[in-house]
């Protein structure tokens, strides 16, 4: 019997297995935008797959054997596409092509000796379960046993010879059964390498021999291949998902916030009994602990800023010195009055006024008089305007009487408008005493 093919295929799982265990700590994805019990959209549920392998009618467990007792290894070929609904169970539609061919050197006259049957197609919808993961703590199962059966449809055309002569029989097309197992190893993100075996029930005509006591032929297809995920690879595979995992790396996530905000209590109650402690005031002397120079102040003394005592003042007599203003002091200023005379309508004191008011001003220099200034009008015109005039007009004396020496912060400039008069303003003569400005000496 030949081996060559068992032999190769035998040595590609192997080392495939031992790559895989080896990649298992790196294969292994994140959770990455996926939440416990989630909806599918989380995911990526499409797949496709491809394979080879070797085809036979012989099978590793020995039963439903034909009459073949040497068995041809022939490469077989396959192709499907996979919606996983859940992280458990998913439904393919598997393409399967190749031949498989058998010898039976004990064969008499009128015997079938040699058969080959050439199988172009196949197509079965089969149901796969994902049985478990070998590793619970990855998110990213590394190593997936699986089991799948399912119903389709095999085209083959049969040629056997007997007694040296070869009759091929016409193509035909017969439901049969195919049940796979195997393992599935993620060796990248979205990949898989599915390693597997797939026994398959097919019509009893099979191999060209009617009747017997088998009532069904039985072939078999060790393959290894590849799975591919489809869509959005920023998203997980859902085949290679771990429920368990998933919540695992949640609750990891919640105790890790949790510790955090532990810490962020702890560190603010600190904060908070620093502050406690700066902002007290331990010798009671109304200056916080953080800013007191002087933290052991005796109760009742009296202290700075910066809680130190204050140093103690001296009891000085206070000397208030009497202002008189004598009658000749009033004449000086009547006589400012009487000569003050401004251009109409402004506050430009004109050049008639400066003698008498040289004489104020050296008054209040010699003196240290303090004066107040009070500029009237008439009605004539809006209550603005002349509000305004009158200001102007006790600021322009007081402008005067600084720029000759008198010290600015004794002299008040005040502007009453028409609000005080001291005549009439129903004539000439009355507006005329109306528009003045009064000088207060104290």
């Amino acid at each position: 019997m030949k081996t060559t093919y068992f032999q190769k295929f035998s040595a590609l799982a192997v080392a495939l297995s031992i790559t895989t265990a080896a990649a298992a700590q790196t294969a292994a994805s994140t959770v990455e935008g996926t939440t416990p019990l989630g909806p599918v959209t989380e995911y990526r549920t499409w797949s496709v797959g491809f394979g080879a392998g070797v085809l036979n009618q012989s099978n590793i467990f020995g039963f439903n054997r034909a009459g073949f007792e040497e068995m041809n290894h022939h490469v077989g070929y396959s192709a499907y596409v996979k919606n996983q609904l859940t992280p458990a169970f998913g439904l393919k539609l598997q393409y399967l092509g190749g031949k498989i061919s058998g010898v039976n050197p004990e064969a008499g006259a009128s015997m079938v000796s040699e058969f080959e049957t050439k199988t172009p197609w196949s197509a079965a919808l089969s149901a796969e379960f994902t049985l478990g993961n070998t590793s619970w703590r990855f998110f990213n199962g590394i190593v997936k046993p699986y089991f799948a059966i399912g119903l389709g449809a095999l085209n083959y055309e049969t040629t056997v010879s007997v007694d040296d002569i070869s009759t091929t029989a016409d193509s035909e097309t017969k439901l049969f059964v195919p049940v796979d197992a195997g393992f599935k190893f993620a060796v990248a993100k979205g990949i898989n390498i599915d390693l597997g075996y797939q026994l398959n029930w097919a019509n009893q005509n099979l191999d060209g021999i009617r009747g017997g006591q088998y009532k069904n032929d039985l072939f078999s297809y060790a393959h290894a291949g590849l799975e591919i995920a489809l869509g959005d690879r920023n998203k997980p595979y859902l085949g290679n998902s771990n429920p368990v995992a998933t919540m695992t790396a949640r609750y990891d996530e919640l105790v890790a916030e949790r510790d955090g905000l532990i810490a962020a209590n702890e560190q603010l109650r600190s904060e908070l009994t620093t502050l406690h402690d700066e902002l007290g005031d331990a010798d009671g002397d109304g200056v916080a602990n953080k800013f007191d120079k002087c933290p052991d102040t005796p109760e009742g003394v009296k202290v700075d800023g910066a809680g130190c005592p204050l140093p103690e003042m001296k009891h000085e007599t206070k000397v208030v010195e009497k202002i008189v203003v004598t009658e000749e002091d009033r004449k000086v200023v009547d006589e400012a009055i009487k000569n003050l005379e401004f251009d109409l309508s402004k506050a430009t004191i004109r050049p008639s006024s400066y003698e008498s008011l040289n004489k104020v001003a050296a008054l209040l220099i010699e003196k240290n008089f303090s004066l107040k200034l009070a500029g009237h009008t008439d009605n004539t015109g809006s209550m603005q305007l002349n509000m305004r005039l009158s200001k102007e007009r006790a600021e322009a004396v007081k402008t005067y009487l600084v720029s000759k020496g008198a010290n600015a912060s004794r002299i008040e400039a005040t502007g009453y408008g028409p609000t005080q008069p001291i005549a009439s303003n129903a004539n000439a003569e009355g507006r005329q005493q109306n528009r003045r400005v009064e000088f207060t000496l104290y």
